[in-house]
């Protein structure tokens, strides 16, 4: 048969297991397509449409109907397919597949995401996010999306996917668009994109780009390692929430049950005729363009004579460089891992990370830069360095965006996350004359609180966490780190064009006020799950209860004050700083933030919180108790 191709084996490769088979195709694929690539995926796809899917990524890619003879490897086993179909000496059935992996589908939700493994090969990590998973994933999305939009059919509705660097994303591209294109609705391919992009592409009027699309995908794991990821999914109203999540992998667990061969060779035919792909980054790059550009009074390259290095992490923030910075004017020289790689070879993509700062710090003083900005990921979180290697990240970063929003809307309310810290509030309120609202972990929390305030009459135009996730109610209450550093260009490109100079001066100065503690630790106290005091009980009961007892517990010392305002765990002051002990959103863990003006003190700190939690034996201290020892 013409394009059919046989693979034989001997007895001792039969005997491999689907991980290590995937692996090696997944191996060769990418060092093969990273060969071939070109630094920016969405280059390619010019003119801005065609009709034929993208190139393999990720895994080896066969072009042809192939027959394989090797009957131990299910190919949905396994987590990967190829282009053609595998056969595996049975005949197509209408039946529901007896191989098929059974899946817990809501484990893989993280919060407002699904996350999960899609690379085997690491010990401990078997594979999750399989190609039939996921393809019944993006069904039930897609279901999910009918059904809100009340589709009656007069309507072709659509759906953009994209992805960030990772090698395991082409695999997965495919498979969503199989499963979107099943349900009956239209696919729009990004390529390599970020999260923020996916959003925006739910709101631009465009029909050349195929927008507004109905709902948008984006196929990442954050600063996750390199074996992991997952889905974020939007409609024009934003980010899906939990119970959303949740809603969408209970569909997706019915779908799974009841695929057939018949399910899996139809969604093919669909996906290879109903595809599209688009160059959407060029819209995107080009409206945070023209955002500077306005805020500088129209000036075509308000950026000209600044220095400005970029740290993408082999991540999918590359573009900013040659898209957004270059056409302002800026020189970019010097700037680092901007070509994306899904082995994250340099150091991990999360402006959180010490190691990742440091590069971006190093990157700044020795290529003499006015400033330095750097991306995780999937571009929805930031941070900044200056012309003197100073970061703007975490509390810093937020006192810099407070600084820049109360600016423009005086006296409005900034909405945080639960770990900032006293002297940020004492910044906000007593410098900047605004109003902290410091409330729970997590970015979607965040978001939706400023998004709640605003409806009752609480005017809030920043929503930021101290990971990074920073949203403003000008850009559609989007986390969006491309956004948030064009709100520090604007401030350096609107400072010159006012007759301001001093480079990155101008940022420093907004925050020299802000009071900074000199220890700031975070200790993680883990619930062992097995543990006989559990007595078979969920970690979330147990971590209620050690939180609800320090609460007693620290109420009998009169040099500690309870936060008369709290919405998340115990936070308290005393010994010039404070604590705040916690229960993770996702994980068995009790995160405990220590700030202090000195280390003894934040030892004092600790060793309240290690006499009040002394009795909880499930609970691993052995941070904490290292810390407290302590001189």
């Amino acid at each position: 048969m013409a394009g059919e191709f046989l693979i034989t084996a001997s007895p001792s490769v039969y005997a491999l297991s689907g991980k290590i088979v995937k692996n090696v195709f997944v191996t060769q694929g990418y060092q093969q397509n990273r060969k071939v690539g070109t630094q920016y995926h969405w280059d390619s796809c010019m003119p801005y449409m065609c009709n034929s899917l993208p190139f393999q990524g990720g895994k080896l890619a066969w072009t042809g109907t192939s027959s394989m003879q090797i009957c131990t490897l299910s190919p949905y086993q396994s987590g990967f397919v190829n282009r053609g179909t595998v056969y595996c000496n049975a005949a197509p059935s209408t039946t529901a597949i007896p191989y098929l992996d059974k899946v817990d589908f809501l484990k893989l939700q993280n919060g407002s995401d699904i996350r999960g493994v899609a690379i085997a090969g690491v010990e401990g990590e078997p594979v999750s996010l399989t190609e039939p998973v996921t393809e019944a994933i993006a069904a039930a999305f897609a279901a999910w999306l009918l059904e809100k939009k009340k589709d009656d059919g007069s309507h072709h509705s659509r759906v953009s996917i994209g992805h960030d660097s990772r090698i395991s994303a082409q695999m997965l591209l495919d498979a969503v668009s199989r499963g979107i294109a099943v349900a009956g609705l239209g696919v729009v391919q990004y390529g390599l994109a970020s999260t923020p992009a996916m959003f925006k592409s739910t709101l631009t009027k465009d029909e050349a780009f195929l927008c507004p699309v109905d709902g948008a995908i984006m196929i990442t794991a954050s600063h996750l390692p390199f074996n992991r990821n997952g889905f974020k999914f939007f409609t024009s109203d934003g980010g899906l929430g939990k119970a959303d999540i949740k809603n969408i992998l209970e569909r997706a667990a019915d779908i799974y049950k009841n695929f057939t061969d018949d399910v899996f060779k139809n969604s093919k035919t669909k996906a290879s005729t109903s595809v599209k792909r688009v160059d959407y980054m060029t819209v995107y790059t080009s409206d945070l363009v023209s955002a500077v550009r306005k805020a500088a009074g129209n000036i075509e390259k308000p950026l000209e004579g600044f220095h400005i290095v970029v740290d993408a992490g082999n991540g999918a923030g590359g573009f900013f460089a040659a898209k957004v910075l270059e056409p302002l004017g800026a020189l970019t020289a010097g700037s680092q891992f901007l070509e994306p790689d899904g082995l994250f070879p340099n150091h991990i993509p999360n402006p959180e990370d010490k190691t990742a700062m440091k590069a971006i710090t190093e990157a700044v003083l020795k290529n003499k830069a006015d400033l330095g900005i750097i991306f995780d990921t999937d571009v929805d979180r930031s941070a900044a360095v200056d012309s003197t290697g100073r970061e703007f990240n975490r509390n810093r970063l937020i006192a810099l965006m407070s600084a820049i929003v109360l600016e423009e809307h005086p006296g409005t309310t900034i909405v945080t996350d639960s770990v900032t810290s006293d002297g940020l509030t004492t910044f906000i309120e007593k410098k900047l004359g605004g109003k902290h609202h410091r409330f729970k972990r997590g970015y979607k929390n965040v978001i939706d609180e400023a998004i709640r305030l605003n409806s009752v009459g609480v005017e809030t135009h920043l929503a930021i966490e101290t990971s990074g996730h920073g949203a403003l109610k000008e850009n559609h209450w989007l986390d969006d780190g491309a956004y948030l550093m064009v709100k520090i260009l604007n401030k350096l490109a609107s400072a010159r064009a006012s007759g301001v100079g001093g480079g990155s001066k101008v940022l420093t100065d907004l925050v020299e006020d802000l009071e900074e503690a000199a220890v700031a630790v975070e200790l993680r106290l883990k619930i062992d799950q097995s543990h006989p005091d559990l007595k078979g009980g969920y970690f979330r009961d147990y971590g209620e209860a050690v939180l609800k007892h320090m609460e007693n517990f620290i109420e009998s010392d009169p040099k500690l004050q309870k936060a008369p305002v709290n919405y998340e765990g115990v936070r308290l002051s005393g010994f010039g700083g404070w604590f705040l002990l916690r229960l993770s959103l996702h994980d068995p863990v009790l995160p405990l933030n220590i700030e202090a003006p000195s280390h003894d003190d934040a030892v004092k700190l600790g060793l309240v919180v290690a006499a009040a939690v002394k009795e909880f034996h499930a609970l691993d201290t052995s941070d904490l108790d290292k810390f407290v020892q302590t001189t």
